[in-house]
């Protein structure tokens, strides 16, 4: 870890303690207690992190369920995030449950009746025309370099979830901290918030949105418009995260900006690559290469279409192309196996479609071409669940793969846990241990025939914060699909022997900053060699890796001028 810098601020006495990127509690010395004004505005003795970290950690754990610890983290990253990041790196396979998914889908849920300090900022069409001037406020003269922004229409498997989606965007953003050192001070969570469907919501008279039914069309196409282009003047080298957008909106928006401004689709491009590296990771004990794979996508939304797109694209760098691309992939949507029979209503769907000929072949003609259909026509080797239907992944589906495939690879990818589509002890008990299982969302451990079986989570946190951090650190120009292959393939490459032969398909959850930063160095190798960013060479790289990232540690503070010119308001 990076030690104690020297920084020079501006703020004293309760100003600096209000302020969580500049606040250290009771860990601010003797000197700068005399400094900056805060002598008998704290108790007598100085602690350092480790001893706050400590009592910080009980505290939490005094709560008694998820969504009390949920707000106990967030009242302290509100208060000090020096001290929020040093205990979340320090337990983050224990919190990162609670941070992130599956708790964060409650606290979104809950969001009105729960608020406590507002974090980011909130754009609705009443800012129509102001929307930089709103960005300016938000950020407060910060660089800002990263920001997650929502329109909180598809949270989770959860649905519409208004104001609260911006829960969702700050989580995110806990981890491109907590797991890739981006630093808090030049991060911006956005709620694009135009409304909701949820009825509940807007006749809750807690609700803390917008409460209108939500903006469509042009009208809302002209405020994302507007948002982008207050980025590019206000934050001119921020990355953007789409996080969470219905599908069409989703898929619309990132082809729309991915040229004009550094950006990505979370949903899409990160579950894809999270997806890919399950499969190339199971590869390493199977033995089967990505040529032999067939491949079954339940689940034909963003997630789904981005697993489609990341693994075709692995497919064609192996010289694979044409209809035996095309079909070595089949997907299915809420009426079945996806074919290109002429009435596809909707367009990207056509990417995911089987030419008809290659269903009737298969006897996948009509009406019942359901998953346990297919599965016995098919025999896919990899079966993966992106359809939040929890339970889809049925008995008889496991056991008609486990019969027609040695080892098959199940990936259960969709969250929260209550939505997934099959429980990992199930599909242990249905394929007699043969299946190689990972999820979304994380299941605890197994007993299996005296032996212990861990759940390997595929979570994209593994492979957002290493982009982000990666494309950030060489100025990339754009985020292209060969950075995202490139981040899959780090990411299967980075799973041990170790680990796999306790069952784990991804890294443990605590391995994460170190994920991250082999992440961001293929992202920035990768970045180099297609020509998205200036030449490097390897030292150049591994410098900036080193340089560039912000660590949880005290700096030592010093005034700007003289004591009598420090703001004290």
């Amino acid at each position: 870890m990076s030690g104690a810098t020297r920084k020079q601020i501006t703020v004293s006495g309760t100003a600096l303690l209000r302020d969580p990127l500049l606040n250290k509690g009771a860990a601010f010395t003797a000197e700068e207690r005399d400094a900056f004004h805060l002598n008998g505005l704290l108790p007598y003795r100085v602690l350092d992190i480790e001893t706050q970290a400590e009592r910080g950690y009980a505290e939490i754990r005094r709560n008694q369920d998820d969504l009390s610890k949920y707000v106990a983290m967030a009242a302290l990253q509100d208060r000090n995030e020096y001290l929020y990041f040093y205990l979340l790196q320090q337990h983050l396979a224990e919190f990162l449950p609670i941070v992130y998914t599956p708790t964060i889908g409650m606290a979104t849920k809950q969001f009105s009746h729960v608020f406590q300090r507002g974090r980011g900022a909130w754009i609705t069409p009443d800012q129509a025309g102001s929307v930089a001037k709103t960005l300016r406020d938000a950020a407060q003269g910060r660089d800002i370099r990263l920001i997650v922004a929502t329109d909180n229409e598809s949270i989770l498997g959860i649905g519409d979830q208004g104001v609260g989606g911006i829960k969702i965007s700050i989580g995110k953003l806990a981890l491109y901290t907590a797991g890739a050192g981006i630093d808090p001070a030049t991060v911006l969570p956005i709620s694009i918030d135009v409304g909701t469907e949820n009825e509940a919501l807007r006749n809750d008279p807690k609700y803390l949105g917008w409460p209108h039914r939500r903006v469509r069309g042009a009208e809302y196409e002209a405020l994302v418009d507007e948002f982008i282009a207050a980025v590019r003047t206000e934050f001119p080298r921020a990355l953007v995260q789409w996080e969470d957008f219905r599908k069409d909106n989703a898929l619309r928006i990132m082809d729309r900006y991915r040229h004009t401004i550094r950006s990505f689709n979370d949903d899409i491009q990160g579950t894809g690559a999270v997806a890919l590296a399950g499969i190339l990771s199971a590869g390493r004990i199977h033995g089967r290469s990505l040529r032999d794979e067939r491949i079954l996508v339940l689940g034909a939304g963003a997630a789904g279409l981005g697993v489609s797109r990341q693994i075709r694209a692995a497919m064609q760098a192996q010289g694979i192309n044409g209809e035996d691309l095309q079909h070595a992939i089949a997907a299915l949507d809420s009426r079945g196996l996806i074919v290109d029979d002429g009435h596809i209503t909707e367009p990207y769907k056509r990417e995911m479609a089987w030419l008809p000929a290659r269903a009737a072949a298969l006897g996948l003609t009509g009406d019942g071409c359901g998953l346990a259909r297919v599965c016995d026509a098919f025999a896919p080797t990899v079966l993966i669940g992106t359809s939040g239907q929890q339970g889809a992944f049925t008995e008889a589906v496991v056991r008609s793969l486990t019969e027609r495939v040695d080892r098959p690879v199940i990936l259960p990818m969709s969250n929260p846990t209550d939505q997934s589509e099959a429980d990992p002890a199930d599909i242990y008990r249905w394929s007699a241990g043969a299946a190689l299982v990972a999820t979304g969302s994380p299941f605890p451990d197994l007993q299996i025939d005296g032996t212990t079986r861990r759940v390997g989570q595929g979570n994209n946190a593994f492979i957002f914060p290493g982009v982000g951090l990666g494309a950030n650190l060489v100025d990339a120009r754009e985020i292209t699909e060969g950075m995202f292959l490139a981040a899959a393939e780090a990411l299967a490459a980075a799973v041990t022997d170790e680990e796999q032969a306790v069952g784990l398909l991804f890294p443990a959850i605590d391995r994460l900053t170190e994920v991250s930063v082999r992440v961001a160095r293929a992202v920035m190798h990768e970045a180099v060699q297609s020509g998205q960013a200036e030449p490097l060479t390897d030292e150049q790289i591994e410098q900036r890796l080193t340089d560039g990232r912000w660590y949880p540690v005290y700096p030592i503070y010093d005034h700007v001028g003289s004591p009598d010119q420090i703001s004290q308001k």
